[in-house]
């Protein structure tokens, strides 16, 4: 892995136990991790473990095993999270691995109903920012038992 990616210092990170993001489940070809983002607990991204820049550089066989992977991390976010939506993308313009951001968005949440990227259009109350955090375990159980089934 190349310490110069940041995904490739990310997921070497898991391997030395180290880093800000959790990871949630691996396999030899994907690794999915929840993102360390305060305003989105329950954002989670499936990351291709190698260099692999486009979904068309995979094999058909490995595109479909990726996307199998997003929508069961997108159900257990679902199941889990109850948002209002789930905005599943991949981009990422610097970053040489194929990866899925998976983020539940709310009503309340700090940038609804635009990208959350876009302007804040208010601050979601502490309370249920902390409610939502609360339920990152049981995610995470969803996720592995939908990902080792």
């Amino acid at each position: 892995m190349s310490t110069s990616c940041d995904l490739c210092t990310l997921l070497d990170g898991y391997a030395n136990k180290q880093g800000l993001e959790t990871l949630l489940w691996h396999s030899e070809r994907l690794s999915v991790v929840a993102v360390d983002d305060p305003s989105y607990p329950g954002f989670c991204r499936v990351i291709w473990n190698k260099h692999v820049k486009e979904m068309t550089d995979l094999t058909p066989g490995e595109r479909n095993y990726v996307m199998e992977v997003v929508w069961q991390v997108e159900l257990a976010v679902r199941e889990i999270m109850q948002p209002e939506k789930v905005n599943v993308a991949s981009f990422g313009n610097m970053t040489p691995h194929v990866h899925w951001h998976v983020i539940p968005r709310y009503r309340d949440d700090a940038h609804f109903p635009h990208p959350s990227w876009a302007a804040i259009q208010r601050e979601t109350a502490p309370e249920v920012l902390a409610a939502r955090r609360a339920l990152l375990p049981a995610l995470r159980d969803a996720i592995i038992q939908r990902l080792s089934a």
